[in-house]
């Protein structure tokens, strides 16, 4: 049962992730089709980078007993897959928190000026 603690914490927060996006409409809930080819070209980009860096030596799959012992393929454990997901879509959102927020700023102050008679 201890084999599917990792994988079971990564959907767990994967999961809490959606809730967020969901309730703040930043990724998924936003644009789906878009939001999934950044999380998927990302993780697809990613899992080739652990694939490179595995073949020469630099990677190395550690061994755990909270992991599944599920391979995607030499070293390389299936949880690095929900891994990568869970890094690409919290990129995307905190990407998408900061990209609205700056928005709204600048509209406030854009407002602000335009309330005073545009006097600095």
């Amino acid at each position: 049962m201890t084999g599917l603690v990792y994988l079971g914490a990564l959907l767990l927060s994967l999961g809490g992730l959606a809730v967020l996006d969901r309730r703040f409409r930043l990724a998924f809930w936003y644009d789906a089709r878009r939001a999934a080819w950044t999380v998927g070209l990302g993780v697809v980009g990613f899992l080739l980078w652990d694939v490179a860096g595995l073949a020469l030596g630099i990677f190395a799959r550690g061994d755990s007993p909270h992991m599944t012992g599920l391979l995607l393929a030499p070293e390389l454990p299936v949880e690095e897959a929900f891994f990568l997901a869970l890094l690409t879509y919290v990129g995307l959102l905190a990407w998408r928190w900061f990209d609205l927020s700056s928005a709204r700023r600048a509209a406030d102050r854009a407002a602000a000026r335009g309330t005073d008679g545009g006097a600095s």
